[in-house]
């Protein structure tokens, strides 16, 4: 390393020569390739995982729940849609941080970003394994061991995602595709064989003094927040892309708004048809609600055939969020947070070691999950999916945060794309997410908080390692020079790195 610039608590260094070209992304995608991850990394949400609300909270307040998230998402789209049109480089969330609250800040919101996409991935695995299996059972009688199952997943979308981004957008805009016409299929189905009943909404029979709409009555509206966000979870991760896409001050805003309204119009058709199909109590239950729904209404013959079909879904966002966490970590990587090895991009311009290291604490939380926990109910798949919740709903406040202070204390800086909610959107959309975080410790259920518990721990040991380690080695990334030149220093394709800080 050579010119070295000292900053408070921190040391940033400019890179060696070849540093960036070892690491290197490739410009690859355009709208719909953007569009296609944003969808595939979100579509499994549509098949199973949101359904885990309906009991608690009946129809209405699973319904109240996911109306509160969707104001949260456009709020919450439109203040990153501005940050990443400024910032078009791959840190995302923790560029958005760093700029505005320091590196300590981009560290933390970085980290939660990880645990978000990490876990998410861990969650999306889960669920495609009780698909596949149920496809296999249907074949062929047999069943193999959900870890078996796991590992395999893993395994193919490793391989899927390390062959490069431009064969990982194809394939997102391709499944995303898919997916959406088999939830089409699912709702003519319902309604064409009579399966559908508004009855079966409300079969959650109320407590003393509630109605059916509630049977519980509000609060378990704030507790059934974090399985409505499912709907949506991940559409965030689009400005990761930056750095891969052509004119991602345009493209990435655009892609994200209308990736949310496809989805939007996903979730409500599937959350009312779903339910009105299986009932909000026996949806509540399901591990695979759309495949129950499917075997509710065919002939058995066809539940092999349906399984894949549904399987669709779950594998279209193993894609996606793959993408998501192996791009979050490079990053860190890039800019010295995380060990600087693991942003090495190799020939096919993919961050492949961060990838599989991603992939490896997916897998080992998943085991450990079923280990504790009981494999036959669907505690380990809700445990695992409010850890990538918890992890998110963190990153959201964080960046609702850095919106607010970029707008005060960057106010030159470029803004190509801005926020049609401005300042009282991002507040909107960070305390809503502050009520989310804040229902974690209210539901009273101990294996959720004893999964908070554990990220407690993952981010005790994650800043003393950036503390004794991380902080004295941190290099003069886009993300960096952004944030220490004032947003003037903003483009990887129009400045050139060479580690002068130039003064705001």
């Amino acid at each position: 390393m050579s010119s070295t610039a000292r900053k408070p608590s921190v040391t940033y260094k400019a890179a060696d020569e070849g540093y960036f070209e070892k690491r290197q992304l490739k410009r690859s995608a355009g709208f719909w390739g953007i569009w296609g991850i944003g969808v595939a990394a979100v579509i499994s949400g549509e098949f199973s995982g949101w359904n885990f609300g309906t009991q608690t909270a009946g129809f209405g307040g699973m319904a109240i729940a996911t109306l509160v998230v969707i104001v949260m998402y456009f709020c919450l789209l439109f203040s990153i849609g501005e940050m990443s049109a400024a910032m078009p480089h791959t840190g995302g969330a923790y560029s958005f941080a760093r700029a505005a609250l320091g590196p300590w800040g981009g560290f933390v919101t970085g980290l939660a970003e990880t645990i978000e996409y990490v876990m998410t991935t861990a969650v999306v695995v889960f669920f495609a394994g009780q698909y596949a299996d149920g496809a296999l059972v249907a074949f062929t009688g047999a069943s193999i061991p959900q870890p078996l199952w796991w590992a395999i997943l893993y395994l193919v979308f490793l391989g899927v995602n390390i062959l490069g981004a431009a064969v990982g957008f194809r394939l997102a805009i391709i499944v995303s595709v898919l997916s959406l016409a088999i939830l089409a299929v699912f709702v003519v189905v319902a309604f064409a064989t009579g399966s559908f009943s508004t009855d079966k909404l409300f079969d959650v029979v109320p407590t003393a003094g509630n109605s059916t709409f509630l049977p519980s009555g509000a609060l378990p509206i704030l507790f059934v927040l974090p399985f409505a966000m499912w709907f949506f979870l991940g559409i965030e991760e689009l400005p990761l892309a930056a750095e891969e896409t052509h004119e991602p001050q345009k493209v990435i805003p655009k892609a994200g708004f209308w990736g949310l309204v496809t989805l939007l119009i996903a979730a409500v058709v599937i959350f009312i048809v779903n339910t009105g199909v299986l009932g909000a109590k026996a949806t509540q239950a399901s591990l695979q609600p759309l495949l129950d729904g499917f075997d509710a209404m065919v002939p058995p013959q066809l539940a092999g055939v349906l399984a894949l079909f549904a399987l669709i879904g779950l594998l279209a966002s193993l894609q996606g969020i793959m993408y998501a966490y192996g791009r979050n970590m490079y990053s860190l990587s890039r800019a010295g947070y995380y060990p600087q090895v693991l942003s090495l991009t190799g020939r096919r311009q993919t961050p492949w070691l961060a990838l599989i290291v991603g992939a490896v604490i997916g897998y080992l939380a998943l085991v450990l999950v079923q280990v504790t926990g009981d494999p036959a109910t669907s505690v380990a798949g809700a445990v695992v999916l409010n850890i990538a919740v918890w992890g998110a709903v963190l990153s959201y406040m964080l960046q609702m945060i850095s919106f607010v202070v970029l707008r005060r204390r960057f106010p030159n800086a470029a803004r190509p794309y801005t926020s049609p909610t401005g300042v009282p959107g991002a507040v909107i959309a960070g305390v809503i997410a502050l009520a989310i975080f804040i229902g974690f410790f209210l539901t009273g259920i101990t294996a959720y908080l004893i999964a908070i518990a554990a990220i407690a721990v993952v981010y005790v040991i994650g800043l003393v390692l950036f503390a004794l380690v991380g902080r004295h080695n941190l290099v003069l990334s886009p993300e960096e020079e952004y944030a220490m030149s004032g947003g003037l220093h903003r483009d990887p394709e129009v400045e050139t790195y060479d580690g002068r800080i130039p003064t705001a």
